[in-house]
């Protein structure tokens, strides 16, 4: 990295550094050239200057150094917008993030800081080492886009060798002292790998297999010789018999048991709130892994709820927020386990969860917020992720149709039952009045006794919060829907196959199954699908929506009887003598007559059908649609399918419409004194504001439908900098 007379040379402006551009796809810091940059924030830290485009290139060199192969993580970032700054200085950044080495900052091994759910460390001498890869390494850059020249990188390497506090090396093949007796022999396991191998152990994957995954992995790292391949053998059944012993009940008492389980695993909490006399119990779980995707895929895009899991069966109910991937489909990213759905305990966990989001990334915002329940508090979302909400139908649809087919016996009724539930739905939009259509259900199926008992008295005394919910915000599509279902179905698998049917009642047994085989599940997918690794499993991964089972369906094989203007027919895709029928084609409440419909589910078939109704002026459009409509007034060009695109419209559209209304209230009024008396009093600290007090644009000053002011996370200037810019102003 440069030699000695280099390596003392010292610049005071990244003005006066070179910029360097080595060849080939990937270099690392060895191929750079480094020099010393002191200045009021850096004392003396080694730098280099490259072009923005070659960040990449620079991180995946620093992961490939044979000494100490590892996967660089980002521990923090900030970032700002141009013409935030009055005083521009040569290292000013547009995006700061700080990469460290996966092996730290936290040490979890022998020898190393005690966890901070124990008050003694465990002899490990004499039983298998436990798969935790965090050593104490304290190896960091941080990366600066730099304000002046956003197409350059500033480097800042604060620490080059991959050490622990003590100066030992921690990681790697030159690792003397690492976790577990004879560990400097035992080839090395990534966290990438670790996790890989876990997940297919939770999965059931046979041993065999699980095996020869786990080899490839390794011979990435080093040689492949009968030694190495005998360790990782080891490894792989040391592991294995590990998951298999470990157990849910940590105490008996289920409460203590989630106790200690939080204790031990405070990364992946990020709200824990005990149930006393005054406080109901919250439980907020976040892997690593969930926070970088609710990041990734959330940032600008939809944000899903899928609530009230396990009412009646579980101690406490479950409450999944999902984001959707590159492929529409639903992944988990955080989990809470609570009863309470007062607005103070909601308005709790979702402030903690954003910090710890805003923590990472201070620019991260989400375009729309799903909900599916029409209870939910809708003051703390609007409050915490400001940003507009839509409301899923695929819960209402799904109850509803189960239980026609489980109380109603006759086929064609059950149809006709579930075609006037969905004119009930529809009635919403036009000038009857859904009550109307209810009743004429009531009278028409008279009959049916069981469904109508049960509507009555389920559904009836509830109906009109569903319709009011339905009324004043725009709904989901059916892609969206069809998604949320899929993680349903999913999760619900996954819970309830389990031999301890007493165990449904322990929170600790549900802590357990999320965080291992449900999340394993999820991590094997996602990683199938983007390294192309296990295609059966990206395979099925990627026709686990029935959103993307229709897409695989042609469109001649969807044939429209003239006879039957409201039915479709479609060709099955295994077997062509075998068609199935799809009754109130076009509309949400489609009923189709294969196994996979009758069980109440959003079908492939029906997806297709109503894709293939949208153009078609003799079908009306879908409920969501509708309600798109409902917002924008005067619709230019409609939407080609009712898919995840018609969603983000519709969030966008609603927060373009919030703003407009603000702007024309600043225009419409007599002065700015009218519309600032209005707003609520900001108190800002006066030591080192970044930005002028007065604000820049009105559209940063109005407040959001819920009358407050976005929070600016803008890092502050230091005292030195506030006083010489009031000087010179």
């Amino acid at each position: 990295m440069g030699t000695e007379a280099e390596a003392a040379e010292v610049v005071e402006s990244v003005s006066d550094l070179a910029v360097q551009d080595p060849p080939g796809e990937e270099f690392s810091a060895a191929d750079l050239r480094w020099v010393k940059y002191a200045s009021s924030e850096h004392q003396r830290d080694d730098v280099a200057l490259i072009p923005y485009e070659r960040m990449d290139a620079f991180i995946a060199g620093e992961c490939s150094n044979p000494e100490c192969p590892t996967r660089f993580h980002i521990e923090r970032g900030r970032k700002r917008d141009r013409g935030t700054l009055r005083e521009v200085r040569s290292d000013d950044y547009l995006l700061y993030r700080m990469y460290w080495c996966s092996f730290g900052p936290e040490n979890y091994g022998e020898g190393g800081t005690i966890l901070p759910s124990r008050k003694y460390r465990l002899n490990t001498r004499n039983r298998a080492a436990l798969p935790q890869s965090m050593r104490g390494c304290t190896c960091h850059f941080a990366i600066k886009r730099l304000y002046a020249r956003p197409s350059l990188v500033l480097i800042i390497y604060h620490e080059r060798r991959h050490i622990n506090k003590s100066g030992f090396i921690c990681h790697g093949p030159l690792d003397r002292d690492a976790i577990g007796p004879g560990a400097r022999r035992v080839p090395y396991v990534g966290s990438e790998i670790q996790q890989q191998t876990m997940s297919l152990i939770y999965l059931g994957v046979p041993e065999e297999n699980i095996l020869q995954t786990h080899m490839q992995g390794i011979h990435r790292y080093c040689g492949s010789d009968a030694k190495v391949d005998s360790l990782a053998s080891q490894y792989v059944q040391k592991l294995g018999m590990i998951i298999k012993r470990s157990t849910h009940e940590l105490d008996l008492d289920d409460q203590a048991s989630i106790r200690m389980w939080v204790d031990r695993n405070k990364k992946s909490v990020f709200y824990y709130q005990d149930s006393t006399d005054t406080d109901a119990f919250v439980l907020g779980i976040q892997t690593e892994w969930q926070l970088q995707q609710m990041i990734r895929f959330g940032h600008q895009d939809l944000l899903a709820s899928h609530s009230s899991f396990g009412v009646s069966k579980l101690k406490y109910p479950l409450h999944t927020l999902l984001v959707f991937d590159s492929r529409q489909h639903a992944l988990p990213v955080a989990w809470i386990i609570t009863r309470s759905v007062t607005k103070q305990d909601t308005l709790r966990w979702m402030k903690a969860l954003t910090e710890r989001i805003y923590s990472v990334d201070s620019t991260w915002r989400i375009g729309g917020f799903v909900i599916d329940d029409p209870a939910s508090e809708l003051d703390p979302i609007r409050d915490v992720f400001s940003c507009p909400i839509l409301f899923s139908l695929w819960h209402i649809r799904r109850t509803w149709l189960k239980n026609i087919i489980k109380k109603c016996s006759n086929s064609e009724v059950q149809r006709e039952m579930f075609m006037q539930l969905g004119k009930v739905m529809y009635s919403i939009w036009s000038e009857k009045n859904p009550m109307d259509a209810l009743e004429q259900l009531f009278q028409d199926f008279v009959d049916q006794t069981t469904f109508i008992q049960y509507f009555k008295s389920f559904w009836v005394p509830k109906l009109e919060m569903w319709i009011d919910t339905i009324r004043s915000l725009p709904l989901a599509s059916q892609e969206s829907s069809g998604t949320i279902e899929a993680y349903h179905l999913k999760l619900k698998v996954k819970a309830y196959d389990d031999s301890q049917l007493d165990a449904l009642q322990r929170v600790d047994w549900l802590v357990h199954k999320l965080t291992t085989e449900l999340h394993s599940s999820y991590w094997l997918n996602l990683y199938a699908d983007e390294s192309g690794s296990f295609p059966e499993v990206k395979a099925e991964y990627i026709a686990s929506t029935s959103w993307q089972r229709a897409l695989q369906i042609p469109d001649d094989a969807v044939i429209f009887d003239d006879k039957e203007p409201f039915s479709a027919k479609v060709t099955s895709q295994k077997d062509t003598s075998q068609m199935w029928t799809v009754w109130n084609a076009g509309s949400e409440f489609s009923l189709c007559d294969c196994s996979w419909s009758m069980q109440g589910n959003l079908c492939k078939h029906i997806i297709k059908v109503n894709m293939m109704c949208g153009p078609r002026k003799d079908f009306q459009p879908s409920l969501s649609f509708q309600s798109f409509q409902r917002v924008l007034l005067d619709l230019w060009q409609k939407p080609m399918d009712d898919s995840f695109s018609l969603d983000l419209s519709v969030a966008w559209v609603m927060q373009m419409q919030e703003r407009i209304q603000k702007v024309t209230q600043l225009a419409t009024a007599d002065g700015i004194a009218q519309v600032s008396n209005r707003l609520p009093i900001q108190w800002t600290n006066k030591k080192g504001r970044k930005v002028a007090a007065k604000r820049t644009s009105p559209l940063r000053v109005l407040p959001h439908s819920n009358g407050t002011v976005q929070k600016d996370f803008t890092p502050k200037k230091s005292r030195k900098r506030k006083r010489l810019s009031t000087v010179s102003g």
